[in-house]
């Protein structure tokens, strides 16, 4: 079966597109978790992903990342066909608390993507100092994660995966466990990076808000099984801003349409 697919905008040629779901199902211990899956990326887009608890918008990023691989049909990135993790896509959890080594410092956390691609280490402490200076930790290399706040462990969590130079960001609700106004601050840090890093963005969320304020377009998906039904374009204006950006027109339409197709979908 294929998935249901409304209000989708012309899909740009394959030779556009960075990553692909071509007729994908995913099936887990028996169980159909995602159903037909027909889903393109653009290069350098900002593409986020909504949907009810449950929906499988984790196991869509996975099978990305190449952690899981579909039952049927099949996942692409560049053209070449997804068989296991790529160094050229990082992921960034929700629990950066045990993404973290608490055994090493700040600069020692960012050194480890730096160790694991073989990095002399005569070119480490300048890189490090670089990632660190892009998310505002400089002034706490020496450090350890248990001395930080939650917004400090997870923008070193995104040091981390800046260290690889990935092409693409995996984002698993980075953000879920953050008070307001440190969510509101790493939203505008990470568009930021992404925006000066070039860099594909794919980031599951449950606030619809967030969502709509980061992306250039917001994937919906429904439940059992997990399947794209509705895609919406998000025609705001960059560079965003936490006070003007919620309050255009634009946005109240998409977080009323984003409303009403989640309050359908958990009905």
């Amino acid at each position: 079966m294929t998935a249901i697919v409304k209000n989708l905008q012309p899909r740009p040629p394959a030779s556009s597109n960075l990553i692909s779901f071509q007729g994908v199902d995913l099936e887990l211990a028996g169980r159909p978790i995602l159903e037909g899956i027909d889903l393109a990326i653009r290069p350098g887009e900002f593409l986020c992903v909504v949907g009810p608890s449950g929906c499988g918008k984790t196991s869509l990023l996975r099978l990305i990342a190449g952690l899981f691989l579909p039952t049927r049909g099949q996942v692409h990135y560049d053209g070449k066909l997804v068989t296991g993790p790529s160094r050229e896509l990082a992921i960034v959890f929700q629990d950066y608390g045990k993404a973290l080594l608490p055994w090493r410092t700040v600069a020692g956390n960012v050194s480890l993507a730096l160790e694991a691609m073989h990095v002399p280490r005569s070119e480490r402490a300048n890189r490090i100092a670089s990632l660190l200076a892009k998310v505002g930790l400089t002034h706490h290399a020496e450090k350890f994660p248990n001395q930080l706040s939650g917004g400090m462990q997870q923008r070193l969590q995104i040091a981390r995966c800046l260290a690889q130079e990935p092409k693409v960001l995996l984002m698993d609700e980075p953000f879920g466990a953050l008070d307001a106004i440190t969510r509101q601050t790493l939203q505008d840090e990470l568009l930021r990076i992404v925006a000066d890093s070039g860099a594909t963005a794919f980031f599951v969320t449950h606030d619809l808000e967030e969502a709509i304020y980061l992306g250039d377009r917001v994937i919906a998906m429904k439940a059992n099984p997990g399947r794209v039904t509705e895609t919406f374009e998000v025609d705001l204006p960059r560079p965003r801003d936490q006070l003007s950006t919620p309050e255009l027109p634009e946005f109240l339409r998409l977080r009323r349409a984003l409303f009403d197709f989640i309050k359908d979908a958990e009905a």
